[in-house]
């Protein structure tokens, strides 16, 4: 009579060779007491565009405005800055730290279309909003174009928009 045994995964409980790895390279580094704690973040970015203006926000909690860095080059916008770790609690009294700390360093490439000389920035609890202007013939255009229908009972107008995605015609009714 043969008796079936249970098999066992061989590799059950042992590390992965990425986090053996990871863990020989940490130990080999040799980080300091106050750089384990932190870590390179990048903050969050919203990008959105009206038809005046490109806006960007960015979540900043807890920075300061002065330690900002806001310039473009070559139609690169770059936001630079540094969030920094509070001494005023000693290290050895927290009992968890998920934020992180540190510089941090963004750039988006923008288009031609924007003026990048008449940006503008606003800071508010937390949250940079820099708001950069299109330049005049960036900006939508109307169109009219009166035309009658072959009843004579109606006129419409058709209206055409000029946007960065092309030629948006659309029919308005008068009468």
């Amino acid at each position: 009579m043969r008796t079936m045994n249970r098999w066992e995964q061989p590799f059950r409980g042992a590390t992965t060779l990425q986090e053996q790895i990871n863990r020989v390279f940490g130990d080999m580094v040799g980080r300091t007491a106050e750089e384990s704690n932190l870590t390179p973040w990048a903050p969050a970015v919203d990008i959105y565009e009206t038809e005046h203006e490109l806006v960007v926000k960015a979540d900043l909690p807890d920075v300061n405005p002065q330690d900002l860095d806001i310039h473009v080059e070559n139609n690169i916008l770059t936001i630079r800055g540094e969030r920094k770790f509070e001494n005023e609690v000693k290290e050895e009294n927290y009992l968890r730290v998920e934020r992180a700390y540190g510089s941090f360093s963004r750039s988006f490439s923008l288009a031609n279309s924007v003026n990048s000389e008449a940006i503008k920035a606003d800071y508010q609890n937390g949250v940079l909003t820099l708001s950069i202007p299109k330049r005049e013939e960036a900006k939508p255009k109307q169109i009219k174009v009166p035309w009658r229908s072959q009843q004579g009972l109606a006129e419409e107008t058709w209206t055409g928009r000029r946007s960065s995605k092309g030629l948006a015609i659309s029919p308005a009714l008068s009468r």
